[in-house]
């Protein structure tokens, strides 16, 4: 049974609902003071303590997303050297579909009238960085009087360490872009969903590590290439947009300023906008003080050409760390009088799915608004 399996959450609460009871029921023929009767009564303890700090651990897995399998949580995932076996085996695109599904919350299966999930492996080809992603085709693209139509695409990124299929279970960016596309508020996009974690597990901060994973590159050259091969979508930067939440963030806000001929628009999701050194990330820049100045976007803003790019960037007054440094990027920004910058408020909301939840229709919005396809 796999680690976000319902069947495991539920008999990790009955295992601790039965020691509970367990420990109420022996509790009283431990009550000596025999060195069997502390042993005893200190196993049944940690014992309960494990079973109910499993559950709860096991539950907020279930509604953030932190980890899809056992190998990820553990460290021992091996997803990427599958994915480039699968492909050097399974032709020359750079992605393959895997799996369909139909959109969540929408009534019809007909992918001409809902849309359609594809969950794939994407290779990139310059530098043979391989991840799972989940593709999301609005009821427009399998539309015949569209056959010929191109659609902008926005990349859509998780947080450290998260899950590709949290973007779509929990997040709900498919039924949110089918159900604003459907109401004239957002034109029909192309969502391609997946984790920043291109080199798992590690942490690498969308960074060309030197000598390691080239991050950065993959999401502003192959990724794109890998797109553009297999699905009707344009090169031009004004037709890609890229958004994510937590360290997702801060890799959209940071790609998008690098790299403005690959996208034309970014949005964080609570950002933070320094990449951290933590034993999650390694060395990422090897002594290359270049390198680790320009993985700070204050850094970026005051040393480097003002690109030409609209950045959207969220925060919370109460609930989230980043609202000072929001306010202060956003000040940063506007100083540069070329690169456009938006944002979004709230009066009170945690670093969590359900504040996002309340961001992601705006920020959709945003991106449609400032995104066109040729």
């Amino acid at each position: 049974m796999g680690l976000t399996s319902n069947k495991v959450l539920m008999l990790a609460i009955v295992f601790a609902i039965v020691l509970f009871i367990g420990t109420v029921w022996l509790w009283p023929r431990l009550a000596r003071q025999s060195w069997r009767s502390v042993s005893g009564r200190i196993g049944l303890l940690l014992a309960t303590q494990l079973a109910i700090f499993a559950s709860v651990g096991l539950a907020a897995n279930q509604a953030f997303g932190f980890y899809a399998s056992w190998a990820d949580l553990f460290g021992r995932e091996t997803g990427q050297g599958l994915v480039v076996d699968h492909i050097a085996g399974g032709g020359n695109s750079p992605i393959q579909v895997v799996s369909t599904s139909r959109v969540v919350g929408v009534s019809s299966g007909l992918p001409q009238v809902a849309g359609q999930v594809q969950k794939v492996d994407i290779i990139g080809r310059t530098t043979h960085l391989a991840t799972p992603a989940f593709v999301y085709l609005p009821p427009e693209y399998f539309q015949p009087q569209n056959r010929a139509r191109k659609f902008p695409v926005s990349v859509v990124l998780t947080g450290y360490p998260g899950t590709a299929q949290a973007l779509v279970d929990k997040l709900n960016y498919p039924s949110t872009a089918q159900r604003l596309a459907k109401s004239g508020k957002m034109q029909p996009m192309i969502l391609v969903m997946l984790r920043p974690t291109v080199a798992p597990p590690r942490d690498t901060e969308c960074v060309d590590v030197p000598g390691g994973p080239q991050a950065e590159t993959f999401f502003a050259k192959d990724l794109r290439n890998a797109v553009m091969a297999h699905y009707r979508v344009d090169k031009t930067p004004a037709s890609w947009g890229i958004a994510g939440d937590s360290t997702g963030g801060y890799c959209a806000l940071k790609i998008a300023m690098h790299h403005p001929g690959s996208y034309a628009a970014a949005a964080g999701l609570s950002p933070y906008y320094k990449a951290p050194i933590d034993p999650t990330t390694g060395d990422l820049f090897h002594g290359n003080k270049n390198l680790q100045n320009r993985a700070d976007l204050f850094w970026s803003l005051k040393n480097l050409p003002a690109p030409e790019t609209s950045l959207l960037v969220t925060s919370s007054k109460v609930g989230e760390h980043n609202y000072k440094d929001t306010l202060k990027f956003i000040k940063s920004v506007q100083d540069t009088n070329v690169t456009r910058v938006s944002s979004i408020i709230l009066p009170s909301g945690g670093h969590n799915f359900n504040t996002w939840k309340r961001e992601i229709p705006g920020m959709l919005q945003w991106l449609s608004a400032r995104l066109v396809a040729h």
